[in-house]
């Protein structure tokens, strides 16, 4: 494909490469349903088309990194971010390097421990394919004199450390102004207690939806937009979870003319902090769905960081941030966006008028979004050079 043929990738087929690129040849962490499976992901003919070009070109040699190996194997632990990064400058451009895997890679979930990553370079350009698979019946891998590899599971690689945000899916929400007030509460205690613990009872009021599992939350606390100071939603600190036991109601008296109200029963079953009276109950929301495919914006980005969760004040690598942009401004789950350091204030001394001058901003990271809301999206820092904090900016990498 010549340069002109690339250039000519725009718009739609652009993120269609950069969507198959990882949907078809190793990109997305799936956080799957009990019913999903592996081949679930839709592609479109246009997409495979798409993503076929960049199959047939690979990357320029100048985007690898300095000290690319010739092969890699996959091992415990790799995700694709990480194998990217050994052969990439950029790894989350990881698409163009793995497009050219189409006629190889024919499940884009099974990519394991064990298998040889090779790069081939020609014409200037590069692309991976598979080599020999070290992976043998039961998860065990095969060694030879060339590569050593170690004894793994015989389970698919995630395209960034899971671990990192999956506590995050459920713990990082963000209410409108009145939706936590008006969420079931706990009311009582086991043996009226101050706090509860995992396996202790709590009595709880409000209308609970039919629902059975739910999240508990305290203290929802406003996010406030670093430019504007508007407030962009509420959010609440992540308690735990409790699980129904019984229904409350009404117990009449004696005299059928009165009636005590009877709360519902609640197990707690998972504790970050002491579940206390007064605690907010939400549901659990359903299994969804959802890749984390990194891709660029396909429109211009500039926002600014609005908190750092949990109770720090700076944060740095594989932490979380709020940012001050959500679905609404086109931000999406996997979008990957470019931290920048604001410039410091200086003087020119060579004009002797010790001018005052301000550098320039300069990119020192990256941010991994993985949960967005209307106005309001999670992000993980997955590279910084120095913390960052509350006002720091973003943009489109």
């Amino acid at each position: 494909m010549s340069p002109s043929d690339r250039s000519g990738l725009r718009g739609q087929e652009r993120r269609a490469v950069l969507a198959l690129g990882v949907a078809a040849a190793l990109g997305p962490v799936w956080m799957r349903s009990a019913s999903a499976a592996p081949g679930d992901y839709p592609i479109t003919p246009e997409q495979r088309a798409a993503a076929t070009q960049v199959a047939q070109a690979g990357v320029p040699l100048s985007d690898l990194a300095a000290n690319a190996p010739d092969r890699h194997v996959v091992r415990r632990g790799d995700t694709l971010w990480d194998i990217s990064k050994i052969f990439l400058k950029s790894p989350w451009r990881w698409p163009q390097l793995w497009g050219m895997n189409l006629d190889q890679i024919r499940n884009p979930h099974l990519i394991y421990p064990g298998q040889v990553l090779v790069l081939v370079k020609s014409g200037g350009r590069a692309m991976l394919t598979l080599g020999q698979d070290l992976s043998g019946p039961g998860g065990t891998v095969k060694l030879s004199p060339q590569v050593r590899a170690e004894l793994l599971p015989n389970g698919a690689i995630a395209a960034i450390p899971l671990h990192l945000i999956g506590p995050f899916l459920n713990e990082a929400v963000v209410f409108d102004t009145d939706a936590l007030e008006r969420a079931p509460r706990i009311v009582a205690t086991q043996e009226n207690r101050v706090i509860v613990s995992r396996g202790e009872t709590a009595y709880v009021r409000g209308d609970l939806g039919g629902a059975r599992d739910f999240r508990l939350f305290r203290q929802p606390r406003p996010l406030l937009d670093p430019e504007t100071r508007e407030v962009l939603g509420f959010e609440a600190t992540y308690v735990g979870a409790a699980e129904f036991v019984r229904d409350g109601g009404l117990l009449p008296s004696a005299d059928g003319k009165t009636a005590t109200v009877v709360p519902a029963t609640f197990m707690i079953t998972d504790t970050r902090l002491e579940a206390g009276v007064g605690d907010r109950l939400s549901p659990v929301p359903p299994s969804e769905l959802a890749a984390y495919a990194p891709h660029p914006p396909s429109s211009s980005v500039d926002g600014r960081i609005v908190s750092v969760y949990g109770e720090a004040v700076l944060a740095g690598q594989n932490q979380i941030v709020a940012l001050n942009r959500g679905a609404r401004d086109g931000i999406e789950r996997g979008h990957v966006l470019a931290l920048w350091r604001a410039g410091r204030m200086a003087a020119d001394r060579t004009d002797g008028k010790r001018t005052p001058m301000r550098l320039p901003d300069e990119r020192h990271g990256l941010l991994f979004v993985f949960r967005v809301f209307e106005r309001v999206a999670y992000a993980l820092v997955v590279s910084v050079q120095e913390p960052v904090g509350t006002g720091d900016r973003f943009t489109q990498p």
